[in-house]
């Protein structure tokens, strides 16, 4: 299954979608706090550093999304490094806004409670992927040029 395919998996009954956790409490937290991130370099590194390190020791529960988490942890570090800057500013508050979400331990399931606590987190960033597949794909353009190396991957 792709990263876009967990955007449908996820409306199934009693699993949270996208959608769901994009309209909660914890994600409008996350939203009013993203441009605040995105005008400041130093803090953008901090809240990249923390998301990689989270995401590295819950890689199990975020497979399905993994591939685009990591994409945008490079792309918010070339960001934040004024390396790559051609972000539509939409797509780069909702991408931080949901890297800070994701960050968050209590948000719509907490991350405490074992075998649920990443579901949210998922359904949201399978979500955000569709939303920002463009902006998304342009980086990883500008990424492989950059290294000499095409990305193969099934975002």
């Amino acid at each position: 299954m792709s990263g876009l395919d967990i955007a449908e998996e996820n409306k199934m009954p009693g699993k949270p979608s996208g959608e769901r956790v994009k309209d909660s409490a914890s994600f409008a937290k996350a939203r009013n706090k993203a441009a605040e991130y995105a005008n400041d370099p130093a803090k953008l590194n901090s809240l990249v550093e923390e998301a990689a390190k989270k995401a590295e020791s819950k890689k199990g529960p975020l497979a399905e999304v993994w591939e685009f988490l990591m994409a945008c942890v490079r792309m918010l570090k070339a960001y934040a490094g004024r390396e790559y800057t051609k972000i539509p500013w939409q797509s780069l508050i909702l991408i931080i806004a949901s890297i800070i979400y994701f960050v968050m331990p209590f948000d719509l399931i907490p991350d405490f409670i074992a075998g649920l606590g990443f579901i949210d987190d998922a359904a949201l960033l399978g979500w955000t992927l569709k939303a920002v597949k463009s902006t998304l794909d342009d980086f990883r353009e500008w990424e492989a040029g950059k290294t000499g190396k095409r990305t193969t991957s099934k975002i």
